[in-house]
C-alpha cells in the first residue's frame, strides 16, 4: 500500500516537475524572441531617427542659404560660396550632393540666367534642354561646393523636367521644404556608376509683392522685378501663390547619402531596404542584402514626403535556439501534465480577460478626459467666433454689449437644459436653429432649415447637440459659417429612421477628410454608442456632406 502510495507521489511530482520546466521553458523561450524583437525595433527605430536627422540637418542648411540669398540676390555667387566654405556641410552632414540656386528665368529671354551663369563661374554656360513646354523655367545657376559631377547640372532648366516641377510646385505653393520623387539627378551624366537620386526645394519668394498681372497660364505667368527686386532677378507667379524668383535645393544620390548617414551601421544589418512611399510598389530607393519575413519598417520624413524603411537583422533563429533544448525536454516531461495545465490555462485566460477589463476602463477614461479638453477648447473658439460675428453685426459698443450678453445667456441656457435634463423630450428643430443662431444665422436662413417635427430623449439629444455643435464650431473655423460658403441642413424620416444632413458647398477648398481628428472620433462614438447610429461624410469638389443616421424612437411617428 505504502508503495502504491510513494508511486503516486513520485508521479505527481515528476508531473509537477515537469509542469514547471515546460512552462519556464516556454517563458523564457517567449521572454528571448520578444527581448530581441523589442531590441531589433528599438534599433530600426534609432536607425530612422538617424536618418531623419540627417535630413532635417540638411534643409537646415537649404534655410541657411535661403536666408543669405534673400539678404543680398546680387553678391549671391561669393557669399553662398564662403557660408558653405566655413559650414561644410558635406564634412558635417554628409550625403548631399551640394546646394544649388535655380533662378526663374523666362524661357523666351534667358539672358540673365546665361548672365548669372557667367558671374558665377566666369565662362559661357548654356542654359539647356534647348526646348521646353513651359513659359517660364528655373535654371540652375550655383552649385557648390566643388564635386567631380558638379558641372554637368548646371545651366539645366529643373522646371521642364515634370517630377522635379511637381516637387517646386508645392514648395511654392506651401512655403515649406518639399521633396521631389526618385529622378536621374543630372550630375548622373559625368557618372560612372548610376545611382537614383532625389531634390529637396525651398522656394525663395519675391521680397515685396509685385503688381497683380491679368490672368494667365498658373504654369508660365512671369512678371518683371519692382522696385525691390534686383534688377536681374525674374519673379514668376502662380495662381494665388506669393510671386518667387528662385528657389534653394540639394540634391542627393540616395545610396551614397544612406552609405555615409549609417556607415559601418550597415554591416551589422542583414538587410535594408528604404522605398519613396509606402508599400512594395513604391520606387525603390536604397537596397542591400535580403530583407526577411519579420523585417521591421519605420517611417522616413524626407521633407514633406513619407518613405519607408525596413530592417531585417536576421536573429530570428537565435531568438529561439537558446531555450530549444530545454523546451523539448521539458515538454517530454510534461506530457501526462493535461489537468494542471487545463488549471494553468483557466487561470491565465482569467488574468487576460481582466487585463482587457482593465484596458476598455483605462480607454473609456482616456476618452472622456480628452473629451473635456477637447470641449474646452471648442467652447473658447465658440466664444471667440461669436464675439467676431456679433462684432460684424454691431453698430456701437452698446449694440455689441446687448447681442454678446444675449447669445452667451442662450449658449448658457441650452447647455444647462442638456446638461440637468430639465425637459423629458426635446424638439430636433430647436435644438439644430438653437446651433446656428448662436452661430449669427438670420432668421430668413434659420427659416430654410427643413424637417419634420422629431422629439428626442436626453440621451439623443445630448448626442445631436454635441455633435451639431461640433460641425458648427469646425464650420466657424474652417467652413460655410466662416462667410466662405454656402450651408444646407434638413432632415427626414426614411425606413424607420431619423436622417439628418449637413451640406456645406462653395468652400475655398476641398476639405481634407483622410485622417480623424479626436472631434471625428468623438462624434463617431456619440453616433454609434449614444444613438445607436451611423454617419457618413465626404468631400469633394470645394464642397462637404455629412448625414447622420439613427432609428427614429418619437412614439408620435
Amino acid at each position: 500500500m505504502r508503495s502504491v502510495w510513494a508511486d503516486r507521489l513520485i508521479g505527481l511530482l515528476v508531473r509537477f516537475v515537469g509542469l514547471v520546466i515546460l512552462f519556464a521553458t516556454l517563458i523564457a523561450a517567449v521572454a528571448s524572441f520578444l527581448y530581441n524583437q523589442a531590441q531589433e525595433a528599438d534599433q530600426a527605430s534609432r536607425v530612422a531617427t538617424q536618418v531623419n536627422m540627417r535630413l532635417r540637418d540638411h534643409i537646415a542648411v537649404l534655410e541657411g542659404v535661403r536666408a543669405l540669398y534673400q539678404s543680398d540676390t546680387a553678391t549671391s555667387g561669393p557669399g553662398i560660396r564662403a557660408y558653405l566654405a566655413a559650414l561644410q556641410p558635406q564634412v558635417q552632414a554628409p550625403g548631399m550632393e551640394g546646394v544649388g540656386i535655380a533662378a526663374a528665368a523666362r524661357r523666351d529671354d534667358l539672358a540673365s540666367a546665361e548672365a548669372q551663369l557667367r558671374l558665377n563661374y566666369g565662362r559661357d554656360i548654356a542654359v539647356w534642354p534647348a526646348a521646353s513646354s513651359q513659359k517660364m523655367g528655373f535654371i540652375v545657376t550655383l552649385v557648390e561646393p566643388y564635386t567631380p559631377r558638379r558641372n554637368v547640372a548646371l545651366g539645366f532648366d529643373m522646371y521642364s523636367e515634370p517630377t522635379r516641377r511637381e516637387a517646386m510646385r508645392r514648395a511654392w505653393q506651401t512655403g515649406r521644404p518639399a521633396a521631389s520623387g526618385i529622378v536621374q539627378l543630372a550630375q548622373e551624366k559625368a557618372a560612372t556608376v548610376k545611382q537614383p537620386g532625389f531634390l529637396i526645394y525651398v522656394p525663395v519668394y519675391a521680397r515685396q509683392p509685385v503688381a497683380p498681372a491679368p490672368p494667365t497660364d498658373p504654369d508660365s505667368s512671369p512678371n518683371p522685378g519692382d522696385a525691390a527686386t534686383p534688377p536681374s532677378a525674374t519673379v514668376a507667379t502662380m495662381g494665388n501663390a506669393r510671386p518667387v524668383e528662385a528657389f534653394i535645393y540639394a540634391p542627393f544620390r540616395s545610396q551614397d547619402m544612406m552609405k555615409a548617414v549609417l556607415g559601418e551601421q550597415l554591416k551589422g544589418l542583414d538587410g535594408i531596404e528604404v522605398r519613396a512611399g509606402e508599400g512594395p510598389s513604391a520606387p525603390l530607393v536604397f537596397r542591400q542584402g535580403e530583407i526577411g519575413w519579420d523585417a521591421h519598417e519605420q517611417k522616413l520624413h524626407v521633407a514633406d514626403r513619407q518613405w519607408t524603411i525596413r530592417i531585417s537583422y536576421g536573429h530570428f533563429l537565435a531568438r529561439l535556439g537558446r531555450p530549444l533544448g530545454i523546451f523539448l525536454f521539458g515538454l517530454a516531461l510534461a506530457v501526462l501534465a493535461t489537468q494542471l495545465h487545463r488549471v494553468q490555462r483557466r487561470r491565465i485566460d482569467m488574468a487576460q480577460a481582466l487585463a482587457d477589463e482593465q484596458a476598455r476602463h483605462a480607454a473609456d477614461r482616456e476618452l472622456m478626459i480628452g473629451e473635456m479638453a477637447h470641449r474646452m477648447k471648442n467652447a473658447f473658439a465658440r466664444i471667440g467666433a461669436l464675439a467676431r460675428i456679433t462684432l460684424r453685426e454691431s453698430a456701437d459698443l452698446t449694440d455689441f454689449e446687448a447681442k454678446f450678453d444675449g447669445r452667451m445667456r442662450a449658449l448658457s441656457d441650452a447647455k444647462q437644459m442638456l446638461v440637468t435634463g430639465a425637459v423629458d423630450t426635446v424638439d430636433l428643430r430647436k435644438i439644430v436653429c438653437r446651433e446656428l443662431e448662436l452661430a449669427g444665422r438670420s432668421a430668413e436662413q434659420l427659416a430654410g432649415v427643413e424637417g419634420p417635427d422629431v422629439r428626442l430623449d436626453d440621451e439623443a439629444a445630448q448626442a445631436i447637440s454635441l455633435a451639431l455643435h461640433e460641425f458648427v464650431t469646425n464650420s466657424i473655423k474652417y467652413g460655410a459659417l466662416s462667410g466662405k460658403g454656402d450651408l444646407a441642413v434638413g432632415w427626414r424620416r426614411d425606413a424607420g429612421d431619423i436622417a439628418l444632413s449637413w451640406t456645406e458647398t462653395g468652400l475655398p477648398e476641398t476639405p481634407q477628410i483622410d485622417t480623424e481628428s479626436f472631434g471625428t472620433q468623438f462624434i463617431r462614438s456619440l453616433i454609434e454608442r449614444q444613438l445607436k447610429g451611423s454617419w457618413q461624410r465626404g468631400a469633394i469638389d470645394h464642397g462637404l456632406a455629412i448625414t447622420i443616421r439613427w432609428p427614429d424612437r418619437d412614439p408620435a411617428a
